[in-house]
């Protein structure tokens, strides 16, 4: 007994030795530091308010803020993806804790007769399907047409800005709920192919299609698709909600060798894309690139953008008229959007929220008579079943997710996705932090939920009386002003959307 008490008092004296050098050297090392006001006159002490800073996100969301407050995000909004993604119960109880009367809050009116759930028909045995209403090409009858096999996909999100793990995890997870997973600019890399359908996005960066140069090749685009028949449509970006009118920013140290290769550049430099394309100048090269495309490859081709000036939209909406050419698709991004990193500036004050750049640009295609030569794609914050039954009352086909995929696979809002410090391991490169990403289990989280989305979907458009969500309109929601002030849809947004194309699931179903 001596001995070990003997060992046990050296040892204590030995581990108090050290823990008093290693604070003396820390505070030495703040002393002669002159960057920090804070750590020089408060040696050790003052280290804490930078790791406070480090770690503030998480501990306002799970020690300051309430339910309701935290941004991007809300505490009931991720509780809602993350019971959802793990078939857990993702009823909440006691009552709303919303505003009714708040300023814009959204009512769904549901029928006096509901649509009845017994008489829903269910596409392959999934009750939750529900394929895109329209058909990808149809109007200008590309060679490869394609329906969407759902309504709610995975939106523009690179191999570079998430890691090979979280992409793979996407990819396997969207083949199992049978959706569609955009590339983003960074192309198609490998973790793309484990069998979803992919629209291959392509950038100012043109990454995978492009020469030594930095141009655009067609030839490249062109020899890809053959190779992978996975690739179901291409987006050309114009811009995104994030950061519109400005590049692609990828920084140095995330561009290792595997990402060099798949997009073309070099190992260890900085990727920042061009702010503009240089395949098209105007409006009228751009559609006989999208032309272009779309003959060489046969596939449909659209375009993908925030909404600032309108001048655009409108000078497109006429020239496709006249030329009887342009996007197969449209894709508008919200201002709301923010997977990538962004100055703060572009992030909050550039680009108009999803539903204001929406409802003008197809208020426009309406006055042209083109909005239904189009499909008409959403995106910016509308992973939520109100959000997205809001957006197909607007004259949205299809839904693409993005920050709410990543929280299904495990994101917890540290908002470090700039740094390549994901806690998570969902956007970073780091071995060790991606090794917690377990594909297998993160891809089942995806599948469920997309599936309960989809699902919960249905039960809202069955509780409005209707069999498919793309067939609310605007005078089935109503925002409220206030009490007893309260507009629909239709009359907030000046326009009335089109009819969807659907008679019903079953047909859709002998339709594929």
């Amino acid at each position: 007994m001596a001995i070990w008490t003997w060992i046990e008092s050296h040892l204590a004296a030995s581990i108090g030795l050290a823990t008093v050098v290693f604070l003396l050297v820390i505070a030495l090392r703040d002393i002669l530091q002159r960057k920090h006001a804070i750590k020089h006159n408060y040696p050790i002490v003052g280290n804490i308010r930078y790791l406070l800073e480090t770690i503030g996100p998480e501990l306002r969301q799970y020690l300051v803020a309430n339910d309701k407050e935290e941004r991007p995000f809300n505490r009931d909004e991720r509780r809602w993806v993350y019971a959802t993604s793990k078939n857990q119960n993702k009823n909440f109880g006691f009552g709303t804790s919303e505003e009714q009367y708040g300023i814009g809050f959204p009512i769904i009116k549901h029928a006096a007769f509901p649509f009845a759930e017994s008489e829903a028909h269910h596409i392959n045995d999934d009750p939750s399907a529900i394929p895109c209403a329209k058909v990808m090409g149809e109007t200008h009858g590309r060679k490869k047409l394609y329906r969407p096999g759902s309504i709610i996909n995975i939106s523009a999100m690179s191999y570079g800005s998430l890691g090979m793990n979280a992409i793979s995890a996407l990819n396997q997870g969207a083949k199992k709920a049978n959706c569609f997973h955009n590339s983003g600019e960074g192309s198609v890399s490998p973790y793309h192919l484990h069998g979803a359908d992919v629209m291959w996005q392509l950038g100012t960066g043109y990454f995978g299609a492009r020469n030594d140069d930095g141009s655009f090749s067609l030839d490249k685009l062109v020899a890809r698709c053959e190779k992978h028949p996975e690739i179901k449509c291409i987006e050309i970006k114009l811009s995104q909600g994030a950061k519109p009118g400005k590049g692609g920013i990828l920084p140095g140290e995330k561009v290792t060798a595997d990402i060099a290769k798949v997009r073309g550049v070099p190992i260890g430099e900085d990727v920042i894309s061009p702010n503009c394309h240089t395949a098209f100048h105007d409006v009228d090269t751009m559609i006989d690139c999208i032309e272009a495309i779309a003959e060489a490859t046969g596939l449909p081709v659209g375009i993908k953008s925030a909404v600032g000036e309108t001048a655009f939209w409108e000078e497109l909406a006429k020239k496709m008229k006249a030329r009887e050419q342009g996007p197969d698709f449209i894709a508008i991004d919200g201002g709301e959007g923010g997977t990538g990193a962004a100055p703060l500036t572009y992030a909050d004050h550039v680009s108009f929220p999803f539903k204001i750049g929406f409802s003008r640009v197809y208020r426009l295609f309406q006055e042209a008579n083109m909005s239904e030569a189009v499909i008409w794609i959403g995106s910016g914050k509308l992973g939520f079943p109100d959000r997205a039954v809001v957006a197909f009352a607007m004259g949205c086909d299809l839904i693409a997710v993005a920050r709410e995929a990543m929280l299904a696979i495990g994101c917890i809002q540290a908002q470090q996705c700039h740094t390549g410090a994901c806690p998570a391991g969902v956007a970073t490169h780091s071995p060790w932090l991606q090794a917690g990403l377990d594909v297998d289990d993160k891809a089942l989280r995806f599948e469920r939920f997309v599936k309960g989305f989809r699902k919960e979907l249905l039960n809202l458009s069955h509780t409005a009386g209707y069999e498919h969500p793309t067939q609310f309109s605007g005078e089935d929601i109503e925002f409220s002003a206030g009490v007893n002030h309260f507009s629909t849809l239709s009359e907030v947004m000046g326009y009335r959307k089109d009819a969807v194309p659907f008679t019903s699931m079953a047909a859709l179903d002998e339709k594929a």
